[in-house]
């Protein structure tokens, strides 16, 4: 190897340690610019769990209906994996129990007498502010897994960055100094090729 183009190596290599180390910056910062959002988002929000021993008709954690949930009583919901465990465990078993296990565009409104039609317009608006509060609460969740992800990611970056550094340490101050490659020319019998 040359001098030039051991140097031209080493350019390469320190390109790459900046690309990987600034790409690999941006991804944590992002990261935790969204979970902190999230975070943020959630908190304004003031969505509590209830507590263990709140007796709430249809609101408590009861150990034997939510023992999924214990691990959360009391608490505000304020990162994505409260948010998935309030949508999916705690809103989600409420609005099976709303018009018999329907969703909200099944419930008809317009058929029956007076007061069928305005049971279904509460189910039906119950199961509307339900459903949507909990699909607001899974979309906060998977932007937090989404961010979280990207964090991981940005830390195998500044790992691949750590190893290239370190080549690059290596080949600057450890490396044999390369001088320059002769190539044997190779010799010429003793006889004339004839014809």
């Amino acid at each position: 190897m040359t001098k030039g183009l051991r140097w031209r190596f080493i350019t390469l290599i320190a390109a790459l340690v900046v690309i990987l180390g600034g790409a690999s910056a941006f991804l944590i910062n992002e990261g935790n610019f969204v979970n902190n959002t999230v975070h943020d988002q959630l908190t304004a929000q003031q969505i509590f769990f209830p507590a263990a021993t709140t007796e709430v008709p249809g609101g408590a954690l009861d150990p034997a209906k939510f023992p999924d949930l214990q691990q959360y009583a009391g608490q505000q919901v304020d990162n994505g994996t409260k948010a998935k465990a309030y949508a999916e465990g705690f809103l989600g078993r409420h609005l099976a129990t709303v018009a018999g296990g329907k969703h909200y565009a099944q419930i008809d409104t317009n058929s029956g007498t007076a007061a069928d039609k305005a049971t279904a317009a509460a189910q039906k608006a119950t199961l509307f502010q339900g459903e949507t509060l909990k699909n607001m609460l899974l979309n906060a969740w998977g932007w937090s897994m989404l961010a979280t992800y990207t964090i991981y990611g940005g830390y195998g970056l500044l790992l691949a960055a750590l190893v290239v550094f370190a080549a690059l340490v290596f080949e600057l101050f450890f490396a044999t100094s390369p001088d320059e490659v002769v190539v044997p020319r190779p010799k010429a019998s003793g006889s004339p090729i004839s014809a």
